[in-house]
């Protein structure tokens, strides 16, 4: 099953996972220093939120769509190259604490678009850590921008 993502770059990432906790009526499916994810099943949405900088409104960060395979990912591309679109890939690329092979395209409004497959969890030791805990670890979450 492909579904939407949207990524948000938020000021205020616990206040933002409480809200979006409650009007989804569920919990995140992975969180990290920096960074949560819920995978929403109605609507399928994938919601991904990147700590920004304090005092910030939120912001769209990037867009995509997740899909299940690195083959449909390889279609995406050619499809989308064969559409007349400059794409860029990244394979085996770890981003938002998991290994991905993506796809990007630039929309007219400069907005970034990723079709990517989750291969497997990086981080599977920063489950449930907090942005107060980056010291102990390497390596922050913010790296999906595009």
């Amino acid at each position: 099953m492909s579904r939407i993502q949207l990524a948000l770059r938020v000021a205020d990432l616990d206040g933002s996972i409480e809200f979006y906790s409650r009007l989804f009526d569920t919990t995140p499916a992975k969180r990290r220093p920096g960074y949560a994810n819920f995978a929403i099943t109605e609507p399928p949405l994938k919601l991904v939120l990147l700590e920004g900088r304090p005092g910030e409104d939120t912001r769209m960060d990037h867009l995509g769509v997740e899909v299940e395979s690195t083959d449909l990912v390889a279609s995406a591309t050619n499809r989308l190259a064969d559409a007349g679109l400059a794409t860029r890939t990244e394979d085996e690329t770890t981003c938002c604490y998991a290994v991905q092979d993506k796809v990007w395209v630039t929309g007219p409004g400069s907005e970034p678009w990723e079709v990517y497959t989750v291969k497997r969890d990086a981080r599977p030791d920063l489950e449930g850590r907090t942005s107060l805990d980056l010291s102990e670890v390497s390596g922050g979450g913010a790296c999906c921008q595009a």
